[in-house]
């Protein structure tokens, strides 16, 4: 997964560059680390909305790093090093976004569509109602995201990229719809989704403050480097059509 190809790798002699099966076994280990770190921070939470939110939040994280590898190493070029790490890290980024995905389908849904858009079955009316708007508007847009990112993964690899030529660019230009609709969708289980007016609200998740930080961060970081690079390119004289390719 990689936002962009306008940089190039860096030295294809290094050890990194050569090497993809290693990256892929420390964002792998990352992945792990990252999970159990979480999994461990709620260990007062029911077995599955831990491990439902482990998953989705390691997920987050990782695909944030994926975004933020191509900001950072045009502002930085002593950084460009961490775009070896974009693909790798949006890869397994999806792949835990699926994993949370079949949590929630098993452990919270039982496996029942019309349960996962906001629908419970009446016990007088013995019928499908609506009861829970925002839960079922945020996990449509959870599937939104999760069908973006799968086109993602699945275009993620060297076969994909000579085969569909100039296309694949663009495709892996979904990357940046694709954070908008997971940052919508985690913002409302983190901030909106428990707060009941008939019921006691829990204890804040203490990734809030967190989450927001980071969304902030990457917006901020993304920013910065479209302005560089649109300040770059003016200095040089280039036109905006010629700027952009």
């Amino acid at each position: 997964m990689s936002a962009t190809n306008d940089i190039q790798q860096p030295a294809e002699q290094s050890r990194w560059g050569r090497d993809w099966r290693l990256r892929h076994a420390v964002t792998i280990l990352l992945a792990i680390i990252v999970t159990a770190g979480f999994l461990i921070s709620r260990g007062e939470w029911s077995p599955m909305h831990a491990w439902n939110r482990a998953f989705a939040d390691a997920s987050s994280i990782l695909i944030a790093l994926s975004i933020v590898s191509g900001p950072l190493a045009r502002l930085w070029g002593g950084m460009k090093w961490l775009t070896l790490w974009r693909r790798e890290t949006g890869i397994y980024g999806v792949l835990l976004a699926i994993t949370h995905t079949v949590i929630i389908l098993q452990g919270w849904v039982q496996w029942d569509m019309l349960r996962l858009v906001g629908y419970e079955i009446h016990p007088q009316l013995l019928q499908y109602v609506m009861v829970q708007h925002g839960f079922g508007l945020a996990n449509i847009i959870g599937i939104f995201a999760l069908c973006y990112g799968l086109i993602l993964l699945f275009t993620s690899n060297n076969a994909s990229q000579r085969m569909l030529g100039s296309t694949w660019k663009f495709i892996q230009l979904g990357v940046y719809p694709l954070w908008a609709l997971i940052v919508v969708h985690v913002a409302y289980f983190l901030y909106m989704h428990f707060q009941h007016f008939h019921r006691p609200a829990p204890e804040p998740n203490w990734l809030q403050w967190p989450f927001a930080g980071m969304v902030i961060l990457v917006l901020l970081l993304q920013a910065l480097a479209t302005w560089k690079v649109w300040r770059r390119n003016r200095n040089r004289g280039l036109s905006p059509k010629k700027a952009l390719r």
